[in-house]
């Protein structure tokens, strides 16, 4: 079998711009909006938009690996990172780790990207690890590095990547097409189009022993951060997280060829898809503001409680609906308290009521912003 870096002309990659056109254009006007909705929020909103945006990549870009972290350590450790305080206790390796690669990304996403970042974002990443060879540096082993599943005794190669003899040359290449295809560069790229190529160019290398896809990711980020000249905030990973499989089965499917056209539309589908969610989150902050600014000093401790429970659940709302069951679990309530809270919080309008009995749900009375899927059709349109 033959993979894309044993192709002649590697790693000169090919991709019909045309059919990136309207997406491009699309993450270029939404990244203006964004921008100019998050002035909007107020300093201690605005904070607390980026440390629940880089709070929510570390743990879905993680997650995406199959690892799953503590929320609060990890919002902990960002906000120690950003000099913001937080939790005076320590917090473990890997939620330490992440959370300084996230905030590096962020504070550094203007300068160019060399060997020497790359080495410490794989120290973040695999802080704490034992089971490692090479940490902070290209993988050395002589063993074939694969991505495999199935059984141990017939395993299916999905990719094979170039033997590590090969990744100090390789990565010294991918590192000067990064740089010169930056905005500033002298060969510059669309945003979507360069974040996507550098993801996929670098996933083809795979220079590390552990920690690819999360680094891959963050170098998409970078290039998106620097082609909208500041940190993008958008829900990248979190995004690719809902579209986990599909998100395999792009890149499997591009990795035995130099035409990477389908993988560049997938990609800048997520892309959009996940500023329109980032979108939704800054205005579900807004109004929230709002409604807690009009329900001051209206709602007894149980209410606010339950309220402030219901908005940490963000623009897509609680699942399902609270109930009254959820109300007393979430309060201590009795029943009988619980119903006249959840009727005193819909006479405020704080809430809504579907339904009736023991079937009535209450939603938040802001608009929640359910966020559709973006894809990018072969004639360039977006659906």
């Amino acid at each position: 079998m033959t993979w894309n870096w044993e192709i002649p002309g590697w790693p000169h990659l090919d991709w019909d711009s045309d059919q990136l056109r309207q997406a491009e254009e699309r993450f270029l006007l939404n990244s203006g909006m964004l921008a100019g909705t998050v002035q909007h929020l107020e300093p201690g909103e605005r904070q607390q938009l980026t440390v629940e945006a880089m709070s929510l990549e570390a743990l879905t870009t993680s997650e995406i690996e199959g690892e799953t972290l503590d929320r609060a350590s990890v919002q902990s450790s960002i906000r120690r990172q950003l000099g913001l305080g937080g939790d005076s206790g320590r917090a473990k390796p890997a939620e330490q780790g992440i959370a300084e690669m996230i905030v590096d990304v962020y504070r550094t996403f203007a300068v160019s990207l060399t060997e020497e970042t790359l080495f410490a974002w794989h120290r973040m990443v695999t802080l704490g690890r034992t089971d490692l060879r090479d940490i902070g540096r290209y993988r050395s082993t002589l063993a074939a590095m694969q991505i495999v599943s199935g059984p141990a005794h017939s395993p299916g190669v999905h990719f094979e990547a170039p033997p590590s003899g090969r990744v100090p040359g390789e990565m010294a290449r991918f590192l000067k097409w990064f740089n010169r295809t930056a905005p500033e560069g002298p060969e510059p790229l669309p945003a979507l189009t360069r974040a996507g190529v550098a993801h996929f160019y670098f996933e083809s290398i795979h220079p590390f022993e552990d920690g690819n896809g999360r680094i891959g990711r963050a170098i998409s980020e970078k290039a998106l951060a620097q082609s909208a000249r500041q940190p993008t905030l958008t829900a990248l990973a979190a995004t690719i997280l809902l579209r986990r499989k599909e998100y395999y089965q792009a890149l499997q499917a591009a990795n035995r060829s130099l035409e990477i056209t389908p993988w560049l539309r997938w990609f800048a589908g997520i892309v959009v898809e996940a500023q329109n969610r980032t979108q939704a989150r800054v205005l579900f902050l807004l109004d929230k503001a709002k409604l807690l600014d009009r329900l001051r000093g209206m709602l007894n401790p149980r209410q606010e409680k339950a309220l402030l429970r219901m908005l940490r659940e963000g623009p897509e709302g609680f699942s399902g609906g609270l109930s009254a069951g959820n109300y007393m679990r979430i309060t201590g309530a009795s029943s009988a308290t619980a119903t006249r809270d959840l009727a005193d919080l819909v006479a405020k309008g704080a809430v809504i009521r579907r339904g009736q009995l023991r079937h009535a749900r209450y939603e938040l009375s802001i608009g929640l912003r359910p966020v559709q899927r973006v894809t990018v059709g072969e004639d360039g349109s977006i659906l």
